[in-house]
């Protein structure tokens, strides 16, 4: 059995973070592999792992690293397949692994995700897969579900501690909510013929892409995402819409993305479009924060530091265009056609080179 996910780590001292992330592939019954092979002082070791296994048929490479932890860089730079990256806390409570990681040039993005989240990295890759595998497109909500438990049971603990005078605990009816996307796909199961788990022979007419801005001055940042996306000749739909100004009309409109592949969230501030995305889908979310105060570091963190079973696939600050590379790479696993397209424009980047 060949693994789909390819675990790389620069060093024995991160599988503490590894640990998390074979956990959510285990439970998931995602096949895997993991190696100890360093950025700088096994470069070649690294790119023959790249290259086998993305020949191999890997699915998707995970890299966990600190320091200035280029693992996950060399190894974009080695395959057309997406890379998570997982940023380690080893000096400066992380923060030079996350720069490393997640500030690729354009044509080597790094689905970067918090710090020390080994489980939200895995569960990244799962939600890749999950784009071309329906089974595991499932195990996936049902994992979400198990984070719902979690909160709903630290909740009970806690209110149990609580014995003030003034405390009026109010009763609510509050329920396991089923995301728009699970129920849509039991549907489809019912009523769509599957082969060996993939959806190769299924073609939907929506957008294979949401892109979502949350706000008009985030525009000039989505029309580098656009353009890319043509470029791959890859459907999209683009809306400018804010979960804190207009939360009917962003819910709304989430409704009407359930037969979408992925999402890619532009945007700035406090970024809670990124956010408001991944609470209501299983589908993988890209996010490209956007530098409108503090050089954008403030929705470079926001994003990118989400809690366990909410991962968010970030990118550098400003840059659309990797987003877009990132989205063409995760769809081609199952494209051929996307496949060739990402081949012949990354043999173009090398020559200009």
């Amino acid at each position: 059995m060949k693994p789909n996910v390819m675990i790389l780590l620069g060093s024995a001292s991160d599988f503490k973070i590894a640990e998390k992330a074979t956990e959510v592939l285990e439970n998931l019954g995602i096949s895997y592999d993991l190696k100890v092979a360093s950025a700088h002082r096994t470069h070649e070791k690294v790119k023959n792992i790249m290259i086998e296994c993305t020949e191999s048929g890997v699915d998707v490479f995970l890299g966990i690293a600190g320091l200035s932890a280029h693992l996950p860089g060399i190894m974009a730079a080695n395959t057309y397949k997406p890379v998570v990256g997982v940023p380690v806390d080893v000096k400066l409570g992380g923060l030079d692994a996350l720069f490393a990681s997640v500030q690729m040039p354009f044509g080597a993005p790094v689905a970067t995700v918090g710090i020390d989240r080994g489980e939200n990295g895995a569960l990244l890759a799962s939600q890749i897969i999950g784009i071309h595998d329906r089974k595991v497109r499932k195990k996936v909500s049902t994992l979400r579900t198990d984070f719902f438990d979690k909160v709903q049971k630290d909740e009970e603990k806690i209110l149990k501690k609580l014995d003030g005078n003034y405390y009026s605990p109010i009763s609510l009816n509050v329920q396991k909510n089923e995301s728009k996307t699970e129920s849509k796909n039991k549907e489809l199961y019912k009523t769509k013929k599957f082969e060996s788990g993939k959806d190769e022979s299924y073609k939907k007419n929506s957008p294979s892409i949401s892109v979502i801005a949350g706000s008009y001055s985030d525009m000039k940042i989505a029309k580098k995402t656009t353009n890319f996306l043509d470029k791959m000749q890859i459907s999209y739909d683009l809306n400018v819409i804010s979960p804190i100004r207009y939360p009917e009309k962003f819910e709304n409109y989430l409704k009407n993305t359930e037969d979408v592949d992925l999402f890619i969230a532009i945007t700035g501030l406090s970024a809670h479009v990124t956010g408001a995305i991944v609470a209501k889908t299983e589908k993988p979310v890209i996010g490209v924060p956007c530098p409108i105060h503090l050089e954008g570091i403030d929705a470079l963190f926001s994003m990118v530091n989400m809690p366990p079973g909410v991962p968010v696939a970030t990118v550098g600050i400003g840059n659309g265009g990797n987003a877009a590379f990132l989205a063409s790479e995760m769809l081609g696993i199952g494209d051929k056609n996307i496949m060739e397209n990402i081949l012949s424009f990354k043999s173009n980047i090398n020559r200009l080179q």
